[in-house]
């Protein structure tokens, strides 16, 4: 899988230090391939690198070269379902190549074509409230069954939920890294994306087996994660949030995107709302993406990307409000113990219990800090 000389060729030009991306493409579109940069004189290269550059490329290798490459190429060789793609390779995605900084190389594992097909990201917060955590699971389960791959990131919290809904459908998902294929990060979830391999979807990363996951990986993720989507949905975001980064990307790269609004009150809802006014699409259902996309109507998707709903577990007044009183005096937005007594002027003891059972019932999240949020299906 690994090759010969071909694989080491595209490792040595992106090992070597200080050769950025943008003079590396340079180098390949000038000379062919990696092995005919390698094999050129420096006074060739001299017209397009600077002079430090050129010794570098045309000196020893760089330092740990060889361990680095042991590793890669055992990492490549272990199971027929990793390779890496480059740019030269016609399986490499197209709309990533569109876009102003595609990867030099791609190490994958997994079914490949995914990273081809037609896809939307779903990014957010990774400390999401419950509600965003059903949002995110429900819109990559409805996208996924109509045969849309579904783009995260493999982190905690909205990442790791729109992951989980993509696997209920035909479209699968790609988990893009900001770690080296063989250490995804976080380690909690290293289930999931097994699950994510053996479900048919596909781990990615740009990184170099062995690469920690360090702080400065995970913004140039982003832009992988954009570039492989036709439109990009912030489920959840606080205003410095990593996913702005993404959903701004996708914007720079002509792609559509989309916010689901929340509660005024909530920290985690100020980055989607700033998107909006931004110009994002705000979307309550997946049918609103799938329109904006010009992809073909789905059936009945309006209630899957809202969680579904039971109508004799559920049922709803008039005005389309619950007739259980602590819900209906919960509203949409999240409340203490104590503001929900003063609205609905129960003893203490009896509004605790009627809050456990619904929380048992899936219909109340407890949040950190004392707080209650209905969920969207109750």
């Amino acid at each position: 899988m690994s090759g010969s000389g071909e694989f080491e060729a595209w490792f040595r030009l992106l090992e070597t230090p200080r050769l950025g991306p943008v003079q590396l493409r340079q180098l390949l579109a000038a000379f062919g391939s990696p092995a005919a940069v390698l094999r050129a004189p420096p006074s060739a290269l001299k017209g397009f690198v600077a002079p430090a550059l050129v010794a570098a490329l045309a000196g020893p290798k760089p330092d740990h070269f060889d361990e680095r490459l042991r590793r890669a190429c055992e990492w490549l060789d272990a199971s027929p379902g990793r390779r890496y793609v480059t740019l030269a390779d016609a399986e490499y995605p197209p709309l990533l190549l569109q876009t102003a900084d595609p990867p030099v190389l791609l190490y994958a594992e997994g079914a490949i074509e995914r990273m081809s097909a037609p896809s939307v990201a779903i990014v957010g917060a990774r400390h999401p409230t419950a509600q965003g955590i059903e949002n995110a699971h429900a819109f990559a389960a409805a996208l996924s069954r109509e045969g849309l791959v579904v783009v995260s990131g493999l982190a905690r919290g909205i990442d790791a939920a729109a992951h989980e809904g993509a696997l209920l459908g035909d479209g699968g998902t790609v988990a893009v890294l900001g770690s080296g294929p063989d250490e995804p990060y976080p380690p909690s979830n290293a289930r999931l994306s097994r699950r994510i391999v053996e479900r048919g979807g596909v781990l990615l990363s740009e990184y170099a087996p062995g690469t920690p996951p360090l702080k400065e990986n995970f913004p140039r993720r982003n832009r992988i994660i954009a570039g492989l989507s036709l439109g990009t949905l912030v489920v959840e975001a606080a205003l410095r949030s990593g996913s702005l980064i993404t959903a701004r990307l996708a914007s720079e790269a002509g792609r559509e995107v989309f916010a689901i609004p929340g509660s005024i009150h909530s920290p985690q809802a100020k980055g989607c709302h700033a998107l909006i006014k931004q110009g994002a699409k705000l979307v309550e259902v997946a049918t609103d993406i799938l329109e904006e996309l010009q992809l073909a109507k789905p059936s009945a998707i309006e209630a899957e990307s809202l969680g579904g709903h039971d109508d004799e577990a559920d049922a709803e007044s008039d005005g389309g409000e619950p007739t259980d009183p602590i819900l209906r005096a919960l509203g949409h937005d999240p409340a203490t113990l104590d503001a929900l007594q003063a609205r609905t002027g129960w003893p203490t003891a009896d509004l605790a219990a009627g809050l456990l059972e619904l929380e048992l019932q899936g219909k109340v999240a407890r949040l950190p800090g004392g707080l209650y949020q209905r969920l969207m299906a109750a």
